[in-house]
């Protein structure tokens, strides 16, 4: 029985290394794996998106943009089309704004970024940037 150990040790030796060689020798899809930074920074601009329409959904902001002239399908098309660094840094200057301070600072910044996009000839919503 000793002598079929000694024989079968080596083999059964050879073996396991040459299949764990292939294993290890097999390409790595690397394509496949996602790392965590990058999942949350998918995640992101949609939660800074989101963040931006739900300030701009209150009936308060609403009515302003309404009595400085603006369209709210026009603002809800400008905020679709914020890159996500845009989308970023207004979602982090609306969460600076202090709490139940007044909404004319978010105003602002939204006809500011509006009549930026206008004036660069991107949208077409105030006509006296022609």
């Amino acid at each position: 029985m000793k002598r079929f150990y000694r024989y079968l040790s080596p083999l059964l030796i050879l073996a396991l290394l040459l299949g764990s060689v292939s294993v290890a020798a097999a390409p790595v899809p690397t394509s496949d794996l996602v790392t965590t930074q990058a999942a949350l920074s998918a995640e992101r601009p949609d939660a800074d998106r989101e963040r931006i329409q739900e300030i701009l959904s209150r009936a308060d902001v609403q009515e302003q943009l309404i009595a400085q002239g603006v369209d709210l399908d026009e603002v809800d098309a400008r905020v679709a089309a914020l890159s996500d660094d845009e989308a970023r840094q207004m979602a982090e200057q609306l969460e600076q704004l202090p709490a139940g301070a007044s909404v004319v600072g978010a105003l602002l910044f939204v006809f500011v970024v509006l009549l930026v996009t206008d004036i660069l000839g991107l949208t077409n919503v105030f006509p006296f940037t022609r």
